[in-house]
């Protein structure tokens, strides 16, 4: 027995090791034929999405090549028109082209919406990617490239812009997601019929990239997108530049505009904007400088020209809410212009002032009219052109320095710090200018004396085209002679006590003598290094 058992010991182990064996070989074998099986599904699922993107690319040549992709034009137009919410026309012809990738070019594209033409654009290249449309059968966008287009964007007197689409009931704004959008040659105008003021960017190119806005919602209020604009040329009502540049970056309806660099009348401009729009009543922030700016080309235009020359610097930092009107009566904010070593042709009015209060011949109105140049808003000078100036030709006035400081309200510029100096002579200005309502709010313009007391003033009211004096209401025909002046009781001489209409930053002409002397004393008596 018990040899038995020492026999079969072994036999026992032996079998149990074969039964191993056997099962390992044969999960090898269940393994190398589902892998197979695997593998042949994997084939045939290739082949069928390769036999697919083969059939498509197949189909897609075909149109290439013996389609006349024209014949598609009216389905092209309704859907663009359903996208856009607005009419959309192909005056042009349609094309389809590899070049690289799947590329479809359109010719004279017109977009009418609020019975105006928005755009009108020459060329338009848009690039589809063929993947998703190759395994997918879904159309995605790679880039739109536009060349030559011009672009009228209008807000009505009821304050409706015609780029603001119709709402159509079930129909919410499209979602969009555009890495790539180019543009060149792009002439844009803003006319805005409510306040009769206008914009145009001439001869603009730019490069967008990521471009997206979830749907939905208005385009402005969610888009966001970044990249870079440049415009030959822009002007508006108040003011001309050229070689504009910025950088924009946008994100869920908020966009930064800066750095913004423009050229303006020989002078460097730079601005940052912020505009929200993302919120039920928009807000724009502007931040804007122009340095070194030439008096004399601001007033090119006009007959004026020949009479103030110098550099100056402007700058202006505003903050507004809402639209059209309502935006600019929100304006508040500050806004500085200042110069030194200026130049008042054709006259000289450290001749003539003396002689003012008998003669009486020409209007304080001008000299105070020099004080508003400027750029950006102080449009006084625009219908106002120093005309009783205009008719002395003899001398010249060396304007030492001039500053024009005011605080704005709720669309109305409130002077601060405004006067300028001569060699004799200090002018001061107060009161008020409405650029929402176009008038004078209690302007007065007066010459001041040593203590800051107004020797001789005038006031001056009404809209800026046709001022009047407040207290006869006369009113002053453009170009005509002003002879109604308010003069004080008496010329107040010595150390009167008199209520001092000019306390600002400017001290009168032999202060400044006084400081220069001290200076120049300071200096020769400075030892030496």
């Amino acid at each position: 027995m018990t040899l038995t058992a020492r026999n079969t010991g072994p036999a026992l182990r032996l079998t149990a090791f074969s039964v191993s064996r056997l099962r390992a070989a044969t999960v090898r074998r269940v393994l190398l034929v589902s892998m197979n099986r695997i593998a042949k599904i994997g084939r045939v699922l290739l082949f069928a999405v390769g036999g697919l993107a083969g059939t498509l690319l197949l189909a897609v040549l075909i149109v290439v090549l013996f389609v006349d992709v024209n014949d598609y034009k009216p389905r092209v137009e309704a859907a663009a028109s359903r996208a856009f919410g607005m009419a959309v026309t192909i005056e042009g012809s349609m094309g389809v082209s590899f070049a690289p990738g799947l590329r479809v070019a359109l010719e004279n594209v017109r977009i009418h919406n609020r019975g105006t033409e928005l755009a009108a654009i020459h060329e338009v290249d848009v690039g589809i990617l063929l993947l998703p449309l190759l395994l997918q059968q879904q159309i995605h966008y790679g880039s739109v490239k536009t060349k030559g287009a011009r672009i009228y964007l209008e807000r009505s007197r009821d304050g409706i812009s015609n780029f603001q689409k119709t709402p159509v009931p079930g129909h919410p704004a499209p979602s969009l997601d555009l890495p790539k959008a180019i543009f060149s040659d792009v002439n844009v105008v803003f006319a805005d019929k409510e306040s009769g003021n206008n914009i145009a960017f001439d001869a603009c190119e730019g490069d967008l990239a990521d471009l997206k806005h979830p749907g939905g919602a208005p385009f402005l209020k969610r888009v966001s997108l970044n990249g870079k604009v440049t415009c030959a040329a822009m002007r508006n009502n108040n003011m001309s530049a050229t070689d504009l540049k910025l950088d924009v970056v946008a994100t869920d309806g908020i966009f930064d505009l800066k750095p913004i660099t423009l050229l303006a009348y020989g002078g460097n401009g730079m601005a940052t904007m912020r505009i929200d729009r993302s919120v039920d009543v928009p807000t724009t922030d502007l931040d804007f400088k122009l340095d070194r700016f030439h008096v004399e080309q601001y007033f090119k235009p006009k007959p004026s020209a020949k009479h103030v020359s110098g550099r100056m610097d402007f700058t202006m930092k505003v903050a507004m809410q809402g639209r059209g009107q309502a935006m600019r009566r929100s304006a508040t904010g500050v806004m500085t212009l200042s110069g030194n070593n200026l130049t008042l042709n054709s006259v000289n009015l450290d001749a003539e002032l003396p002689k003012f209060a008998s003669s009486q011949d020409f209007n304080l109105l001008d000299l105070g009219a020099v004080l508003f140049a400027g750029p950006v808003g102080l449009a006084v000078t625009k219908g106002y052109e120093l005309t009783s100036l205009t008719q002395r030709a003899d001398g010249s006035t060396s304007i030492r320095t001039a500053v024009s400081k005011w605080k704005i309200d709720k669309g109305v510029a409130y002077a601060q710090d405004v006067a300028l100096v001569t060699p004799e002579n200090r002018l001061a200005l107060q009161g008020g200018l409405d650029f929402v309502d176009k008038e004078y709010r209690d302007v007065v313009v007066a010459l001041v004396n040593e203590y800051g007391c107004a020797t001789v003033r005038q006031k001056i009211s009404g809209p800026f085209n046709k001022p009047a004096v407040d207290k006869s209401h006369f009113l002053i025909p453009l170009g005509a002679v002003v002879r109604l002046i308010e003069k004080t009781k008496s010329l107040l001489t010595g150390r009167e006590k008199c209520e001092a209409f000019y306390s600002g930053s400017l001290p009168p002409p032999k202060a400044m003598d006084k400081t220069k002397t001290s200076e120049k004393v300071a200096g020769a008596a400075r030892p030496l290094d």
